[in-house]
């Protein structure tokens, strides 16, 4: 089999970060960057597939500026067998559509049965691209996947899709086909001494974005805004019996009791 699983760098969320100039972007410091988290829940079940199928091949892909190569560092650490880096100049973060476009304009010719990608990135939370690269290449896809099984022939893929309210749902999937996996459906392996000294060294794919045929950009950031603070704190002031019917009071007038 040959599994291709795209992962993202985001920002740290512990990182001090800051809106543009411009007011459509967003300043990181420099080195607060790291795998996206739901990616890395990819890598690790790409990973896992491979050991129930030893002829497969894990390549991991990512689309962005010369830095987001630590990311497939990373996955290549944790185990995968190549990295592929569809080099976009700028630090402008592009949109899903731009990314799906990009990637299935790379991998369009390759012969790929299955693609893995996080449910969705830390930093967006939009959860778009994996569908949407999915239309491009005419594939089947499953959303949210919380466990997984390949069929012995390799034809299948049998999964369970997480829903809302705590129920899952079941599906069989007809391979090739693409998958969203969401947290919770392994736990990633630290990776492997021997694997990060591999991985320092391995040579990458790269692939210039100005080289693939896209589609015009069909959404634009117009604005990015903080969130305002809107928590507050109320005082209660007189003796201690007081301060206790103004806070039963508050209870019952906020329907805590």
């Amino acid at each position: 089999m040959n599994i291709l699983v795209c992962v993202k760098q985001v920002p740290d969320a512990e990182a001090p970060f800051s809106i543009g100039s411009d007011g459509r972007s967003v300043n990181v410091a420099e080195g607060a960057w790291r795998l996206n988290g739901f990616d890395a829940f990819a890598v690790e079940e790409a990973l896992r597939i491979r050991a129930a199928f030893p002829d497969t091949t894990v390549e991991a892909l990512t689309v962005g500026p010369a830095r987001a190569a630590e990311v497939l560092r990373r996955a290549m650490a944790m185990g995968a067998d190549r990295g592929i880096h569809i080099l976009r100049p700028g630090e402008d973060d592009p949109l899903p559509g731009e990314v799906a476009a990009l990637i299935a304009s790379a991998v369009g010719g390759r012969r790929l049965d299955l693609i893995l990608a996080g449910v969705m990135a830390e930093d967006d939370m939009q959860g778009q691209t994996g569908p949407m690269l999915a239309e491009y290449l005419g594939l089947p896809c499953a959303t949210a996947v919380m466990a997984q099984e390949i069929a012995p022939g390799g034809g299948i893929a049998r999964v369970e899709r997480e829903l809302e309210g705590g129920f899952r749902e079941a599906l069989e999937v007809p391979l090739p086909a693409l998958l969203t996996v969401q947290s919770g459906i392994n736990h990633p392996r630290y990776p492997a001494l021997s694997h990060v000294l591999r991985s320092r060294t391995q040579p990458i794919e790269i692939i210039h974005a100005g080289s693939l045929p896209v589609p015009p950009r069909r959404e634009r950031i117009v604005r990015i805004t903080r969130r305002e603070t809107s928590g507050k704190a109320l005082f209660l002031a007189g003796t201690s019996r007081e301060k206790a019917e103004q806070l039963a009071d508050y209870f019952l007038e906020k329907a805590l009791l």
